[in-house]
C-alpha cells in the first residue's frame, strides 16, 4: 500500500506523466519478441501497481504479450521468463508462424451470419410429393 509520502515522492520523482505512466519508475526486467517492455517496481509503486508492460506500438493489444510474460505479470510466476525455462517462448506445430493481431473493433473481426447481409436468409418451402390412392 502506498502512503501519501511515497506517492507525492513519487510524483516529484518522475513528474506528472511519468507519474500517471509509471515507465520511468521502474526496473525494466525484460523485452519480449513483440519489442514489449516489462518493468517491476516494489519501492515506489501505486497500490496493486508493482508490474507492468511497455508496449511498442501506441495502441494497446494484449493479444501480443506471451503466455510466459502474462503469467509473470498477473503474479502467476515469481521469476520472468528471462529466468525461469519453463516460462520460455516456445513454438508448436500447429501455431501459426507470426503474431495474428486481434481483429476486434476492425473491419476483419468476427461478424455472425445472421448479421452478415439479410438477402442470404431465404425461408423453406416445403415440396411434398402428392399421395398415391391406396387400392
Amino acid at each position: 500500500m502506498s502512503t501519501p509520502t511515497r506517492t507525492i515522492r513519487n510524483l516529484w520523482r518522475v513528474g506528472i506523466k511519468g507519474y500517471f505512466q509509471q515507465m520511468n519508475a521502474g526496473t525494466l526486467i525484460g523485452m519480449d519478441r513483440f519489442g514489449n517492455k516489462y518493468y517491476e517496481n516494489f519501492e515506489e509503486e501505486l497500490p496493486l501497481r508493482t508490474k507492468w508492460v511497455d508496449y511498442k506500438r501506441g495502441y494497446f493489444d494484449a493479444s501480443e504479450i506471451e503466455p510466459g510474460w502474462h503469467a509473470w505479470l498477473h503474479y502467476m510466476a515469481d521469476k520472468p521468463p528471462t529466468q525461469d525455462p519453463l516460462l520460455q517462448p516456445r513454438t508448436n506445430k500447429w501455431s501459426p508462424a507470426d503474431h495474428i493481431p486481434n481483429p476486434t473493433m476492425s473491419r476483419a473481426a468476427y461478424k455472425p451470419y445472421s448479421t452478415v447481409r439479410q438477402d442470404r436468409i431465404q425461408s423453406w418451402a416445403p415440396v411434398a410429393k402428392p399421395r398415391e390412392a391406396s387400392a
